[in-house]
């Protein structure tokens, strides 16, 4: 499978290399869904991450990463194994839920500024479709950790327990990110994680490995690349 993909991505003009995520363009904007068979997410560029920040494996936790972008949206699909749940007790998906990290979630921490890398985005769902959106700056961090800032940005979420998987879906006004629009050839800074699990099995998934026990570590992030 992993042989196929390769040969996908070579046949349509893209080249994988490590430490960057190729997201493809759309032809028009899509409604959001978590379907990973669906026309949106079928045939998008793939990154996988099954591994935590100190690029140790975690198996089975493979998580796979999907994107497609548009001029105005950038799109992101995880397809999350797991071996156990850690879900919020009381929850909502009509409101933003600070804090939505202590329980399972996946993450992309995004960023278009090359020359003050500690300033990006942070953006989580769960696999309920509880979402958080975040204005992060290192330096000088924003009151309550940024959690108040609002992107506009869309979640959905779909969660099989028959097979431990569920998959989580992201729709991002690139203008949350920066103010150009969205072109083929663009880069940002990013990583993509998950957290998931409870107490003392709680793991951690890192698609590039920061090589500290903390998220926040711009200086590792890789690149993730709009191709047509």
């Amino acid at each position: 499978m992993k042989l196929l993909l390769v040969l996908m991505l070579a046949a349509a003009g893209w080249s994988q290399t490590a430490g960057v995520a190729l997201s493809s363009r759309l032809a028009k904007e899509m409604d959001l869904n978590a379907d990973p068979n669906s026309a949106l997410w079928r045939g998008a560029p793939v990154v996988v991450a099954e591994r935590n920040t100190l690029d140790e494996p975690v198996p089975g936790h493979r998580t796979e990463i999907r994107s497609r972008w548009t001029p105005d949206h950038l799109y992101f699909l995880f397809i999350c194994k797991y071996e156990e749940l850690h879900l919020k007790p009381e929850w909502t998906t009509k409101e933003e839920t600070n804090l939505l990290w202590n329980w399972d979630v996946a993450e992309v921490f995004i960023g278009a500024d090359f020359d003050n890398i500690w300033r990006y985005r942070e953006y989580q769902v769960s696999p309920r479709g509880e979402w958080v959106d975040l204005d992060i700056d290192r330096k000088n961090p924003l009151p309550e950790g940024g959690w108040r800032w609002n992107s506009g940005f869309t979640v959905a979420a779909r969660l099989d327990e028959t097979n431990k998987v569920w998959y989580g879906a992201m729709k991002v006004p690139v203008r949350s990110i920066t103010e150009k629009p969205a072109a083929a050839g663009m880069e940002f800074r990013a990583n993509f994680y998950r957290l998931q699990g409870p107490g003392p099995q709680r793991k951690g998934i890192a698609w590039r490995p920061t090589m500290v026990r903390n998220y926040h570590t711009p200086e590792k992030f890789g690149l993730m690349r709009l191709v047509d």
